[in-house]
Order: C-alpha cells, then sequence, then structure tokens
C-alpha cells in the first residue's frame, strides 16, 4: 500500500508532510461525503440520524507493540469503534483518526498502522475524513471517533430491555482474553531467554481474536433483514459479565443466564484449562470480544432459533432483580463485573 522500505524519521516531512503522504491513499465509499480530508473541516449530509463514538487506545495501557503488529493495530483500533455504532443498531460512515507518536517511530511504521486502517476502511466501507498527528515524549496514543447513521425508529439503546425478552449473544465468547494469554506468556519466555522462540503453533484462532477482531456488521444486517429490532443492545468489549450487568441495571430489570448455553470455541476451552483457568470465567470477564450482546421479544424466537451466530443465552426478570448465572450442575450464582476497568489495578 505504501513504497517505503528503508527507515525514514519523521523529522525530515514534517507534520505537514506526513499528514500529506498518509492521506494519499484515501478512498471515500460515500455520497454522504462532501469534503473529505484536506480542509479544515470535513463536510457530510446525513439524512436519517447521526452516531457519534470516540475511543482512545494508549500504548502500555490497551495495547503492547511487544508482540501487537502495527497493521493489525491499526486495523482494530477502527474496528473497536465500528463495534460501538452496530451496539446501536447502526451503520457506520466515517471515521476520524489522531495518533501520538515519539521519535522511536518512522515513517514506515507509521506506513504500516495506517495500512491496517485503511484496510478496515475498506473492508467496511468507511470514509477517513479528518483527524491529526502530534508528536509525544514517549509512547503511542490513538483517538479515533466514529460517525455512523441509522432510521430513527432502528436505534437500540442500552436501556430497552422487557421483562420476559431473551438475552441473546453472537459468535462466541473468551477466545481474545485466552489469546492475551498466550500472548503474555511468550512475551515473558521472551525476556527472560531472547533466544527462544514464541510458542504460537495451533492458537491461531484465538490469537487473531485479540490481534485482529472483527465487528459484527454481519448480524445487524441479519436482524433487519428478520425485520428485528433488538430491545437493548450493546457490544462486549469489557466482558459478558459487565454487559449483563449493564443492560440490567440501565433497564431497572434483572437477568438470568444458563452457562450451558453459553458459547465457546473448543480452542478456547482447551487453552484456559491449559493455563488452569476456570473456562466459564474467561467467558464472562475476559472482554475484547467484540460480539454482540442484545435482547429481543420472546415472539422473534422461532425467526433466529437457528441462525448459527446467534446463541440464545437466557432471559431479562423481574424489576430490581439480580443478575445471575444457572451452572451447569442447576447452582445459581450473582455475577458480578470482573471485566476491564481502565482506571483499575487490572
Amino acid at each position: 500500500m505504501f513504497e517505503n522500505s528503508e527507515r525514514t524519521e519523521i523529522s525530515k516531512l514534517g507534520e505537514f508532510g506526513l499528514i500529506k503522504h498518509i492521506t494519499q491513499k484515501i478512498k471515500l465509499n460515500h455520497p454522504e461525503t462532501i469534503k473529505g480530508v484536506g480542509d479544515d473541516a470535513a463536510v457530510l449530509n446525513y439524512k436519517k440520524h447521526t452516531l457519534i463514538s470516540t475511543d482512545m487506545l494508549v500504548e502500555g495501557i490497551h495495547f503492547d507493540l511487544t508482540y501487537t503488529p502495527l497493521k493489525h493495530l491499526g486495523y482494530k483500533s477502527v474496528v473497536v469503534n465500528v463495534s460501538d455504532i452496530c451496539a446501536m443498531n447502526g451503520i457506520a460512515k466515517h471515521i476520524t483518526v489522531s495518533i501520538g507518536i515519539s521519535n522511536r517511530f518512522s515513517l514506515e511504521a507509521v506506513e504500516e498502522f495506517y495500512s491496517g486502517v485503511l484496510l478496515a476502511c475498506e473492508k467496511y466501507k468507511i470514509d477517513l475524513i479528518g483527524g491529526d498527528t502530534s508528536s509525544t515524549p514517549g509512547g503511542m496514543f490513538i483517538s479515533i471517533t466514529v460517525l455512523g447513521e441509522i432510521e430513527p425508529t432502528q436505534i437500540t439503546y442500552r436501556n430497552g430491555a422487557n421483562e420476559n425478552d431473551l438475552i441473546c449473544v453472537t459468535g462466541d465468547l473468551g477466545a481474545a482474553y485466552m489469546g492475551l494469554q498466550i500472548l503474555e506468556r511468550e512475551k515473558s519466555v521472551y525476556k527472560s531467554n531472547p533466544a527462544i522462540q514464541p510458542d504460537l503453533e495451533g492458537k491461531d484462532y484465538i490469537l487473531e481474536r485479540q490481534l485482529k477482531p472483527e465487528a459484527r456488521t454481519d448480524m445487524v444486517q441479519v436482524l433487519s433483514k428478520l425485520k428485528i429490532v433488538p430491545t437493548a443492545m450493546i457490544d462486549i468489549s469489557d466482558g459478558l459479565a459487565s454487559e449483563l450487568m449493564h443492560i440490567a441495571e440501565q433497564s431497572g430489570l434483572g437477568c438470568v443466564i444458563y452457562e450451558d448455553k453459553l458459547p465457546i470455541d473448543p480452542l478456547t476451552y482447551e487453552t484456559a484449562r491449559e493455563f488452569k483457568l476456570d473456562p466459564t470465567t474467561c467467558l464472562l470477564s475476559g472482554g475484547e470480544d467484540y460480539e454482540l450482546l442484545f435482547t429481543i421479544q420472546q415472539k422473534h424466537f422461532e425467526a433466529i432459533k437457528n441462525i448459527k451466530e446467534i446463541s440464545i443465552i437466557g432471559h431479562i426478570t423481574e424489576a430490581n432483580d439480580t443478575c445471575h448465572l444457572i451452572s451447569k450442575g442447576g447452582q445459581k450464582h450473582k455475577i458480578t463485573a470482573q471485566g476491564w476497568n481502565s482506571f483499575a489495578n487490572n
């Protein structure tokens, strides 16, 4: 995508030269884009309701460049924002990307990051319409704002669940967390002996779920074709337990989910056991799966019961109830949120 093969210092280009260089490959997809990159502000013409979300990713907190390729990081940075629009039942259309980098990053490193950004934009049909670059004393930070659109009658919030609604989740859970455990283990091995090669054999699926997740735009389309508007929805970034509690608390209700209904990939399960971890705990608290958790009215059961990528895991309970898990042995356990918290000692 970019043609440089040797290290080029950012200082040779300067800020405006860098911006010109990294934006030259941008392609626009949407008629709503009146003006993209190249002026003081982008100009858009949305005819429906506009959705806006922002995420910040900080090196050492949200990602580790010891084992995260910059191209994967660029791709993932876009995906986590697109996922927020999916969680509102909308379609992502535009993003701005701002980065802060130190002088340890070459032009080629920045190109690699943006090649991942543009790859994600191509896949999800998103226009990159602006952003900013800045120098930092050390490390890297990324800030992305995503804009999407939606018909007013299709918007789904977190607080719309109703008693007896079915609780559904897309895909499988816990894989991204176990991929992170593999990467952290191999980082520790490398620190103790740099001559040892990382042992990643057979772990491709869970590593990809951590390094290169996908936003579930396909599931938003499936629900649209079925004419199903979820009563509540959220994407699973901080762990299933945490997201369940968000929906229940904001809807003023409780919930029950069943352990034997929770979707987990066999490799995730086996890797959790390898690490002497409980697979269900990893699934509930791991995070970064970017699957969709949503509630629907019971009348839609027949329409979704045979959709491979959707699992019905429980139901919403009465007001002021709490969230519970029914174990495979029939025991009832209160669910507590143990997912990611940026200001806790994770």
